[in-house]
């Protein structure tokens, strides 16, 4: 369990070959085993937080990085896309375009059911008129239905949280 606390300046362990501090507006990671008291800390272990540090000083370079571009990326984002923005950008019209969202998906639904009725009945006759059925048809329905298989067993997959072999439980 990681407790994040932001702190201007701090040692983490001040052993004389260890000695790691954060400063600056970085993130102080602070163990469950690790005790810090006031502005100095003591460290029992300093293999544990040699892994630490390496991990640590990834989420600096990634948090910097955001830091720099994630405000150019947003501008560029909302740029690009202007024209999907509906005026004026508050809660009040996000709960409006959501309650139209979904109404919309439901008036669609009468639409929807005739499609697959035709798409049914279309099926009805191809499997009547057999004798009609070329090959590419049947192979273009086999990879069709291989493909349905595929993406029901990632499905699955992802279901069960990532795992071949079954559920957690």
């Amino acid at each position: 369990m990681f407790f994040l606390e932001k702190f201007v300046c701090l040692n983490f362990c001040n052993h004389s070959d260890f000695i790691v501090t954060i400063c600056c507006n970085c993130f102080c990671i602070l163990l469950n085993d690790l005790t810090c008291t006031s502005m100095n800390a003591s460290c029992s272990f300093r293999e544990s937080m040699a892994s630490k540090v390496s991990s640590l000083q990834k989420v600096v370079q990634a948090s910097n990085f955001l830091v720099k571009n994630g405000n150019i990326y947003y501008k560029q984002l909302v740029e690009q896309n202007k024209h999907h923005i509906q005026e004026p950008p508050t809660i009040e019209k996000c709960q409006t375009l959501a309650k139209q969202l979904f109404y919309t998906r439901l008036a669609s639904i009468p639409g929807r059911y005739e499609a697959f009725w035709k798409e049914a009945d279309s099926l009805k006759n191809a499997l009547i008129n057999r004798q009609e059925l070329n090959v590419e048809n049947a192979g273009l329905a086999a990879l069709f239905g291989l493909e349905c298989y595929a993406w029901f067993c990632g499905g699955e997959i992802i279901g069960r949280g990532f795992t071949f072999t079954g559920y957690y439980v």
